[in-house]
């Protein structure tokens, strides 16, 4: 007969405090009265208060003032009274104190708005229990009649376990379903009282929470973090005011111009929907066709080919806003602007060949480097800076501020500084917190407005309505990753997953049963800038919106020719996948509206003459106002911190010279690389001088394209080692095509030599990203690797089909 094993007492629950019961006297009956009516005494108390409390609201005070243009400026404070204790209850009970219960909520309480300590758990020493907090005895097997017998339906934590695993997963975003997310906080430099009354800029060096995500836009939620795409920039601040979410990208610009065309774009750029190909891609046929129906993507295509759309990191990209907002000040005073995200590391981007190998060895590489960039203490660091104008000056740019597809180029309106971002935190747990993070463009605080931009009018609406079934109802605010630290009142109830527990029998306004609260803050609260309007309802875009090349021109124009080169190469890439010749030739016609060697240079390469451009949407082109804009290139940024956090390769074997290894190791360090010893296998590597060190990486588990740059030993044995492995000749060819920096010590020139690779450049001048050193030479060559290094890549190595 089976035995019971004898389980430990469980802990005593806590009693809560209350007085004993009294105990009834011989021949009389216990009271039957339930606790939660109120006797007689206080019952006639509280009517008395309540009606007391109604008789000072005689009528509507403020109803007079809903009406007329003055009360839309400077909207009155709602009218509220103290409000007596023994009222704003929704039971008199709530003073009878238990161990779930607790007590009464105080006066404005929001739980909700605490921080997310209020929610973390720690299982550290606990038993395992049910989700009702029944301790489990056995997890190993389901309940069963005998040994060998059927499983049986009672088995309650059986039924529980596979429940819950079955409902896991929710609906993945529609877009920007792939991310990774990180808190962290904002700093303002100033205070921007004077342009803006938004909580964040109220004063200098005022910290505001926050949690930002980045994200593919176009792939699933498992597909690959180095896709060429655009990126989300999303950053939700946690003001004091509520909670204001900046939901920008990596590009200034965007496809379409209105809202209306959102759904059309995200379904040509899905897998086609007959056979669900290709995924995380572009480069397929009905999106192709879309675009090359919608020229006013024209300016949005070259961002997306170019190396923007293929970041070194997360941690080494731009953000933007995208659309013009308004900054609005106390005196209800206008500006327009523009925010735009800079990384301290500089920007800086991978190579297709790259990207592509990147995606097969490590599909999580931007996922990873974030999360470890944050658990080594390397910061990631952002710079916010506003383009502010007027509407006079924006009237006057030959293109449409409301326009998303346009820029407000630097040189009409400089970038001005505000405040720096550093992200210092990983999520304790990526589902609770990056996975329902629910971002929304309406969600902005006083002080910040929108413009007319219809593509911004259709993301106010969309955002909101996705998270209604991607996370389950109206109360995905209280989700805690959501919530805001300011405190959430107003008469909104019930729902799906409603966590809050409203106090009192008032969930309406104007009432005076509550004494009128919670009630309208008037002008401290959001009022809406009165913008005149004065037009009739189309259906039409501006004039100004027709112009759908000078941006693109203006883009191209400003890239170094290694850029363009690459720019060509994506298009020829992504045009080959097309297989439609029709679509093919019309794309080419749209480039030869911005630059004749762009259209010739894709043109060549698929094999096509470049046909007659495009017909533009309007009849007389405008001039633009700045043909070239240096900042437009990545080049132009190449940070401010050197070589921290890159990561560098160095090649171990058996015999490797000890004393240069530690040499090379230590300045990099010291500079604040991430150094790796990657050896034919993991494990023990003997030195020259009889020392051991650990190989932590092996030639397999993380190949040349995870690392920034290379270094090849010294040591006569340990080069022969490395010679017989065919890896390392194709570890050292990935190093040399993609660009990056080698440094070359002593006998480890012949690793060199053997692929085929130069020091010496096709115009005849030296390979500044290759450093020879001897033993006596290493000092000096070190540091002119971490010079190199710095440089990030060595692009006039590059040659269009490698000639390594």
């Amino acid at each position: 007969m089976a035995r019971t094993p004898k389980q430990p007492p469980a802990p005593k629950a806590k009693s809560a405090s209350r007085p004993a019961a009294a105990k009834p006297k011989a021949g009389q009956k216990r009271s039957t009265r339930s606790s939660s009516v109120a006797p007689p005494s206080q019952k006639a108390e509280l009517d008395a208060a309540v009606d007391k409390l109604a008789r000072r609201f005689t009528h509507n005070r403020e109803k007079a003032g809903e009406y007329g243009r003055e009360s839309a400026l400077s909207p009155a404070e709602g009218a509220h009274a103290d409000t007596p204790d023994l009222i704003a209850a929704s039971t008199v009970s709530e003073a009878n104190r238990g161990d779930k219960t607790g007590s009464r909520a105080g006066s404005g309480d929001s739980p909700g708005s605490a921080s997310l300590d209020r929610v973390r758990t720690d299982a550290q020493g606990q038993r395992l229990t049910t989700n009702q907090g029944v301790a489990i005895a056995d997890n190993q097997n389901s309940l069963k009649a005998g040994m060998r017998g059927p499983a049986l339906l009672k088995d309650f934590i059986l039924r529980e376990k596979i429940t819950h695993f079955d409902h896991e997963r929710i609906p993945e975003r529609i877009v920007h379903a792939r991310g990774s997310g990180a808190h962290g906080f904002f700093e303002a430099y100033d205070s921007l009282r004077a342009i803006t009354r938004a909580a964040p800029f109220a004063r200098a060096g005022k910290i505001t929470p926050v949690f930002v995500r980045f994200s593919t836009v176009a792939g699933e939620r498992g597909s690959k973090d180095t896709a060429r795409d655009v990126r989300g920039f999303a950053v939700k601040f946690y003001t004091d005011e509520g909670n204001w979410d900046l939901v920008g990208n990596n590009i200034p610009v965007f496809f379409i111009q209105d809202a209306m065309k959102f759904p059309d774009l995200v379904h040509a750029v899905k897998p086609e929907p007959h056979h669900a190909m290709p995924q995380a891609a572009s480069a397929h046929d009905t999106f192709w066709d879309f675009v090359s129906l919608m020229p006013e993507s024209t300016h949005m295509l070259m961002w997306v080919m170019s190396d923007r759309a293929i970041p070194r990191s997360y941690r080494m990209m731009q953000g933007f806003g995208v659309h013009t907002f308004r900054l609005v000040n106390e005196d209800g005073e206008a500006t327009l602007c523009k925010f735009h995200w800079a990384p301290k590391l500089g920007t800086h981007s991978l190579t297709w060949d790259e990207a592509v190998k990147i995606s097969g060895c490590d599909p999580d590489y931007h996922r990873r480097d974030l999360w470890e960039a944050i658990e080594s203490g390397a910061y990631p660091e952002y710079e916010l800076s506003v383009q502010l104008f007027s509407e006079a000056q924006a009237a006057k740019f030959s293109f449409d501020v409301l326009d998303s597809t346009k820029i407000v180029p630097e040189e009409l309106v400089p970038l001005t500084p505000v405040g720096r971002l550093v992200l210092n935190r990983n999520p304790d747990n990526f589902f609770a917190e990056t996975e329902q993070v629910a971002f929304c463009a309406a969600h902005v605080v006083p002080g910040i407005d929108f413009t007319n931009d219809p593509l911004l009018a259709g993301r106010i609406h969309s955002y909101v309505d996705t998270q209604l079934s991607r996370l389950g109802g109206p109360n995905f605010h209280e989700i805690p990753i959501n919530a805001p630290v300011a405190p959430v009142q107003n008469n909104q109830r019930d729902g799906l997953h409603r966590q809050a527990i409203h106090r009192g029998r008032v969930a309406y306004e104007p009432n005076s049963l509550g004494g009128g609260c919670p009630f309208q803050a008037g002008a401290a609260g959001f009022v809406s800038f009165p913008e005149p309007v004065r037009a009739d309802e189309l259906r039409a875009k501006p004039e100004k919106f027709a112009e759908h090349y000078n941006q693109a021109t203006l883009f191209y124009a400003s890239q170094s020719p290694i850029e363009k080169a690459h720019i060509i190469a994506a298009f020829r890439f992504e045009l080959s996948k097309v297989m439609v010749p029709a679509i093919r030739a019309r794309v080419v016609s749209m480039l030869a509206n911005v630059a004749p060697d762009l259209a010739a240079g894709v043109a060549d390469g698929l094999g096509i003459k470049v046909p007659d451009a495009m017909p533009r949407a309007i009849a007389r082109t405008p001039r633009a106002e700045v043909k070239q804009s240096p900042t437009l290139s990545l080049l132009a940024r190449p940070g401010e911190l050197g070589i921290q956090t890159r990561k560098i390769a160095v090649l171990v074997a058996p015999g490797v010279e000890a004393v240069s290894l530690r040499k090379v190791g230590d300045r990099l360090v010291a500079a604040g690389a991430t150094v790796r010893l990657v050896g034919p296998r993991v494990g023990p590597i003997a030195l020259s001088d009889g020392s051991v060190v650990e190989a932590e990486a092996s030639l397999e588990n993380e190949p040349s394209v995870l690392f920034d740059a290379l270094v090849l030993p010294d040591g006569e044995a340990a080069v022969a080692r490395l010679a017989s492995d065919g890896r390392v000749a194709e570890y050292i060819k990935d190093q040399y095509r993609h660009c990056k920096p080698i440094l070359v010590v002593g006998a480890s020139r012949s690793l060199l030599e053997g692929i085929g690779a130069s020091t010496v450049l096709a115009d005849g001048s030296e390979d500044a990203g290759i450093v020879l050193a001897t033993s006596k030479e290493l000092p000096d060559a070190v540091e002119r690797f971490v010079e190199a290094i710095a440089a990030h890549r060595h692009w006039q190595r590059e040659t269009d089909r490698p000639l390594v």
